[in-house]
């Protein structure tokens, strides 16, 4: 082998050498962190740090802000939530997750009246949405919260017709019907948490006061 095939040869290695090394770190630096992964795992600070470093660039990214929404309520950051959510209606005012994200985070700071609006906003927007069941038993929360019992029955009817299966929604619904003086309805739901949940004492509770 002559000296000048000795040396190109040598160079291909080191050129192939150096594209092992690098290609793997090169294509791992185009790879963007994903927020959403990142929330999925539990990793809610780092999601937060990472949407929020996404709105830097693009301030109109409704994914960004979902997710950003999400992480903070997991995290408990119920404010932080709302003030959030508020910027992202100023982008969308009809995004369906950022609803729920404001009526959850309201929800849970006692803000009854613009949680209720926005979980309203909610199922007129997303009617199917996988969230509807617990979107309106927290309606008939609130209802219940503000004494407007008849409405929380519609609410809390919906949420079970939803999803049948919870006996607290059951009593809770029993609850607002024994307030609105609906004995027989009361007694039906109350009735009913006890066959899908024995030990349900507020529906026990509810059932020895109507005796």
């Amino acid at each position: 082998m002559t000296r000048r095939r000795v040396i190109s040869s040598v160079t291909c290695c080191a050129l192939l050498l150096l594209i092992a090394l690098f290609a793997p770190a090169a294509a791992s630096a185009q790879e963007p962190p994903d927020a959403l992964q990142m929330y999925r795992e539990g990793r809610y600070t780092e999601a937060v740090e990472t949407t929020l470093a996404e709105l830097e660039e693009n301030p109109s990214n409704m994914n960004a802000y979902s997710v950003l929404g999400w992480s903070l309520l997991a995290l408990n950051r119920y404010q932080d939530a709302v003030e959030y959510g508020n910027a992202a209606l100023q982008v969308s005012r009809s995004d369906h997750r950022i609803l729920h994200i404001l009526g959850e985070a309201n929800f849970q700071l006692g803000n009854d009246l613009e949680a209720l609006e926005r979980f309203q906003e909610y199922v007129s927007v997303a009617p199917q949405g996988n969230l509807v069941p617990q979107v309106y038993r927290n309606m008939g929360e609130i209802l219940i919260r503000i004494g407007e019992y008849n409405r929380a029955d519609i609410a809390l009817s919906t949420a079970v017709y939803h999803n049948g299966s919870n006996s607290g929604w059951w009593a809770r619904l029993g609850y607002a019907r024994e307030q609105a003086a609906e004995r027989n309805g009361a007694r039906a739901a109350y009735e009913r948490a006890l066959e899908l949940n024995s030990d349900n004492s507020a529906a026990r509770q509810g059932l020895a006061r109507l005796e």
